[in-house]
């Protein structure tokens, strides 16, 4: 049987979501504890992403393959929520077809990264979004966002450590809205590079600020030089809100929160 579960987690107290020789406490490794307990016996899960140290999920699909269930699949999240910490959850749980692949199977994942821009940080999200006290320029933010739209080679929003074969990407949609000091960046494309969307959030802030101008983003993309890109967004404003498998999962599909 092939078992897809959709995991929300806060990231905030975890190293990420891959299990790691020499780091513990990831959500993988707590998720894969759990289900050793429930199910009698340690199986593999293998998640649509990996997302990094301190960074959350609304929606991270995750698959695992066993013989057989001791429980019917709709019971599993119930059974395992019962064991797992507050801040990790699953909810939902199905059969899947064999072929089906969490990473492979996937033709779009959406992200999300929050800004405080207010000038006092907010301390109920100060694990949930960057507090950049400047104000923002959203419509050069959003102006430059569009730039973004399509298939280019990120390379220069790449970070170090990547283990990508390519470093092209098509991006289907990239919105900066503003609703009272938070920002909200969402981008949905085909796949991400290691710390994409927190460099390109960086970036987009740069604009905010003036210190780039929206016209500067062409040339960064096609310099594929990570110099002239902006900071790395810090891990804590950023989640990922949707994992969309077209046909082959359409309870994913049209995901929103």
């Amino acid at each position: 049987m092939n078992i897809l579960l959709t995991v929300r987690y806060d990231g905030t107290n975890y190293n990420g979501w891959q299990r790691q020789e020499n780091t513990p406490h990831t959500i993988q490794e707590v998720l894969e504890a759990a289900l050793e307990v429930r199910l009698g016996a340690h199986h593999l899960i293998t998640a649509a992403g990996r997302t990094d140290a301190g960074v959350h999920a609304f929606a991270m699909p995750c698959a695992f393959q066993c013989e057989t269930l001791n429980i019917p699949p709709e019971r599993l999240p119930l059974a395992l929520n019962s064991l797992l910490p507050q801040d990790i959850r699953v909810t939902n749980a199905r059969v899947v077809p064999d072929d089906f692949d969490s990473i492979t199977s996937a033709v779009a994942k959406t992200y999300r990264y929050k800004l405080d821009n207010a000038e006092i940080p907010n301390v109920f999200t100060r694990y949930y979004a960057w507090h950049v006290h400047r104000p923002l320029d959203v419509a050069a933010m959003a102006e430059a966002a569009a730039h973004f739209v399509g298939i280019h080679d990120f390379k220069a929003f790449c970070a170090v450590g990547g283990s990508a074969k390519t470093s092209v990407r098509e991006i289907f949609a990239l919105d900066v809205v503003r609703e009272v000091d938070t920002i909200s960046i969402s981008v949905t494309g085909n796949g991400f590079l290691y710390n994409m969307v927190r460099i390109i959030t960086g970036t987009l802030v740069d604009v905010g600020l003036g210190a780039k101008l929206p016209s500067d983003i062409p040339g960064i993309i096609a310099s594929c030089d990570r110099k002239k890109a902006g900071q790395t967004a810090p891990a804590c404003g950023l989640a990922l809100i949707n994992v969309d498998y077209g046909e082959l999962a359409p309870n994913y599909k049209g995901f929103s929160t």
